[in-house]
């Protein structure tokens, strides 16, 4: 780093993982010491958090799971650290073995982490390792959200999605990258939407995977079945699998003090997201049975990172940002600009709801790649890391600068 960066705060300085071996202790105690409730009375989720999935999950933790693990994971990679607007910002940055490589920035979302998206680096940094070819390579920063894993944690307000953007295309500034793209699942969807619309110079494309707009229910069409059956998965949302999204933008607080006290009951609460994430991890620690990235140890290292950085409450706070600034946006009645370039989107048929082409083009009118994937729900990344990487690589091949041939001898 040079002495001006040290001045300006903008260094950006490697980063390793490094957890105190009492912290170790200290989560192997709180989970002997776990208060279980008694079983829940129905033969489902609609009560929550099933008691046998429960336990099971922590039987492994405390018994079969390397506590090590996710530390390890993490600095097998490149990481960093740079202060962006007064908060210490994590990334980690993997560099393409090819040439002409195209950066691409990817956010992760809540209840995820960096930890969701390892399984795509290979795929997406080195395609020629994993069935594709060199010039569809990236060259990958992923960012932890502040107040997530080893970001810092915001001690002002303001820290929504459009604030995050803006931090977003800052790190792609000061990394080097003049011409990039963008892309994010669940809060990272957010984040990368609020990038399309402010279009930071260098930005010259989106790709996400969660229709985050549509969520209200309102204003949707309804025509035809598939449009019918999206409207009624999120119906079937907003009235049965809300709770989490709700106590998060209104009292992030106070189930922080759950989160920060118990492993136990932070790893119910992150389970507790969505019907089939939840049963493909449930049955990855009931049966056996994982469903591709969603196994048990990838599952306990992301549940993991968030006890052992204490991020439970401030991850949290990100939903009641985000809906703090909307409120004030509504009540001002500032719309959002429109998005100007291109835009590429991948339903999977485990999502919340399966977006139709219909809404995503209402959204995004420069929708320029749209694809409807056979397998994969919400964590797409963590679930089928290739056909993910497979995904992008699709979406952003046309926004690749063309390359100049080699001269004949």
């Amino acid at each position: 780093m040079t002495a001006v960066e040290q001045r300006a705060g903008t260094a950006i300085r490697p980063f390793r993982a490094d957890v105190p071996g009492e912290a170790l202790a200290e989560l192997r105690r709180r989970l002997a010491a776990t208060r279980w409730p008694s079983r829940e009375l129905v033969d489902d989720r609609s009560q929550g958090v099933q008691l046998a999935t429960m336990q099971a999950l922590a039987r492994c933790w405390a018994t079969e799971y390397d506590l090590g693990r996710v530390e390890a994971r993490l600095n097998a990679l490149p990481q960093f650290t740079t202060v962006i607007d007064g908060v210490e910002i994590h990334f980690v940055h993997v560099r393409a073995p090819h040439a002409d490589a195209l950066p691409l920035i990817m956010t992760h979302g809540w209840p995820g982490s960096v930890v969701e998206l390892l399984e795509s680096v290979g795929p997406l940094t080195d395609p020629t390792a994993h069935g594709g070819r060199a010039e569809d390579a990236f060259d990958l920063v992923l960012p932890s959200l502040p107040g997530y894993g080893f970001s810092g944690e915001p001690t002002e307000l303001g820290w929504d999605v459009s604030r995050i953007a803006r931090a977003w295309a800052e790190l792609m500034r000061r990394l080097g990258y003049p011409r990039y793209v963008a892309q994010g699942g669940d809060q990272g969807a957010a984040v990368t939407d609020a990038m399309g619309r402010q279009a930071p110079e260098g930005l010259v494309g989106i790709h996400v995977n969660l229709l985050r707009t549509a969520l209200t229910g309102d204003g949707q069409p309804a025509g035809t079945e598939q449009e019918r059956a999206a409207q009624a998965a999120v119906t079937t949302f907003r009235t049965s699998g809300f709770g989490y999204f709700l106590e998060q933008a209104t009292r992030p607080q106070t189930i922080g003090y759950a989160l920060l006290d118990s492993p136990v009951a932070l790893a119910a609460w992150m389970l507790d997201h969505d019907t089939d994430a939840y049963y493909k991890i449930s049955r990855a620690f009931l049966d056996g049975q994982p469903s591709g990235g969603l196994t048990r140890d990838h599952i306990v290292d992301n549940i993991t990172l968030y006890w052992l950085t204490g991020t439970g409450t401030s991850a949290a706070r990100s939903y009641w940002e985000n809906g703090r600034a909307q409120a004030q946006a509504a009540a001002a009645g500032q719309a959002a600009p429109e998005v100007s370039i291109p835009v590429g989107f991948t339903t999977f048929p485990g999502e919340i709801f399966r977006a139709p082409r219909s809404w995503v083009g209402k959204a995004y009118p420069t929708l320029s790649y749209f694809h409807e994937a056979d397998r994969g729900g919400h964590f797409a990344a963590w679930e089928e890391p290739e056909l993910f990487a497979a995904e992008l690589r699709s979406a952003f091949r046309p926004l690749r600068a063309p390359r100049i041939p080699e001269p004949r001898s």
